[in-house]
């Protein structure tokens, strides 16, 4: 008896479904059997850098801040931010009619010794000298009188008394004029007199010692200034650094002499290479930072005081080493972490020893071969000795060049 067509086509139907199931079920048992894909990289030997990276400023090597010694009215400022300056250049003046007043008086009083009374002493020493001669004349002609009986005893010693009188103010005048000498202590006080006025007026003029730069100014035709307050800061003319605040765990990295390159945020496509010239020697306690400061040279003519820069201190290099991405790395305690590494399709965990660690990738210097195979999530949950399929991912490629790995299975 002959099939009939309809019951024939439902036999298809229900064979095709039957296949079909049969067939997704052994696809669902085979997947199950050779466990998840999950991304994984093969191990390779490659160079690496281990760098710090942090965010500094651009600082002078020493800065000058200058102020006033005296107290006063400035009458004059002649700098401005950014002019470049020299020793001995005026910066600003003060107001002086009190302390130029004073000079003029010690000026005076030194000129009177000078000019009057040390001629006024050598004047009275001389007619003190022609008296003595003349008293003395007198007495030697008296005494001869008297010899001769001419005239009196007391006549006698009077000329005589007269002439020692005489003698007396003699010897008075000398005292006086070599007191009046030049460089004799009267005189060097009337022109230390002078000086402390001269200098007292100097004061109000404000020079730079330094040459540099000027950063700041604090002062203003009007303004009442005082001892102690910084009216101008200057940074000195001389090699420019780079100020970093680096965290404190780095500092078992860096050292003296390091390869560093900075780039300023102004000019994002200028960098410039620099060394670490110096780690300061104490910690700061509130932001758990060290500061480093790298020496720049040469010195780029764009480059200004406090300038926000990116730098890249080169803490380590190998050559050639095992290098591992980060984020296939878990547990990291000191120089150890762990890792997923698959063999024969069975993940492991692994221990691995640590050497340089870069930004990306990390030396492994124990624990792996070049060609292992390791899964890029180091914190996948999987079991010890589990299955897994491994979908390549080369270093830094592109997520849609991955493919899944042959396995081999038991």
């Amino acid at each position: 008896m002959p099939i009939p067509i309809h019951s024939m086509k439902r036999f298809l139907v229900l064979s095709t479904v039957a296949a079909l199931a049969f067939g997704a079920l052994a696809w669902v048992l085979v997947q199950k059997t050779r466990g998840p894909a999950l991304a994984g990289y093969q191990v390779a030997a490659r160079p690496l850098v281990q760098t710090v990276v942090a965010t500094g400023r651009v600082a002078a090597v020493s800065r000058a801040q200058v102020g006033s010694a005296v107290t006063g009215v400035v009458l004059a400022r002649r700098v401005r931010e950014g002019d470049l300056v020299r020793p001995g250049d005026v910066l600003a003046v003060l107001r002086a009619d009190e302390l130029a007043a004073a000079v003029r008086e010690a000026q005076a009083a030194l000129a009177q010794l000078q000019q009057s009374t040390r001629p006024q002493a050598q004047a009275s020493l001389r007619a003190a000298q022609v008296r003595l001669e003349q008293a003395s004349r007198e007495a030697k002609r008296r005494r001869d009188l008297f010899a001769q009986r001419m005239i009196t005893r007391e006549t006698m010693e009077q000329a005589v008394q007269a002439e020692t009188l005489a003698r007396s103010a003699v010897e008075q005048a000398q005292l006086t004029a070599r007191s009046l000498v030049a460089g004799n202590p009267g005189e060097a006080a009337a022109r230390a007199r002078v000086a402390s006025a001269e200098a007292q007026l100097a004061k109000t003029t404000i020079r730079a010692e330094v040459a540099g730069t000027v950063l700041t100014r604090n002062a203003e035709p009007g303004d009442l200034v005082q001892p102690g307050r910084v009216l101008f800061e200057i940074a000195r003319s001389g090699d420019t650094e780079i100020l970093v605040p680096l965290d404190e765990k780095n500092l078992e990295v860096l050292a003296i002499g390091q390869a560093a390159m900075w780039v300023a945020d102004a000019y994002p496509l200028r960098p410039f290479p620099a060394r670490v010239g110096f780690i300061a020697p104490s910690i700061d306690p509130q932001r758990g930072t060290v500061d480093v400061r790298l020496t720049v040279a040469p010195v780029p003519g764009f480059l200004r005081q406090g300038m926000t820069v990116s730098v890249n201190v080169e803490t380590g290099r190998r050559g050639s080493a095992i290098v591992v991405p980060n984020d296939a790395l878990a547990a990291t305690d000191g120089s150890q972490a762990a890792l997923w590494l698959v063999e024969d399709g069975r993940a492991t965990r692994r221990q691995v020893r640590l050497g340089l660690r870069g930004l990306t990738q990390t030396e492994v210097t124990a624990g792996l071969r070049v060609g292992d195979w390791i899964l890029a999530d180091a914190e996948a949950a999987l079991a010890q000795g589990g299955r897994v399929r491994v979908v390549a991912t080369g270093l830094g490629a592109d997520p849609a060049t991955r493919k899944e790995l042959p396995v081999k299975l038991d």
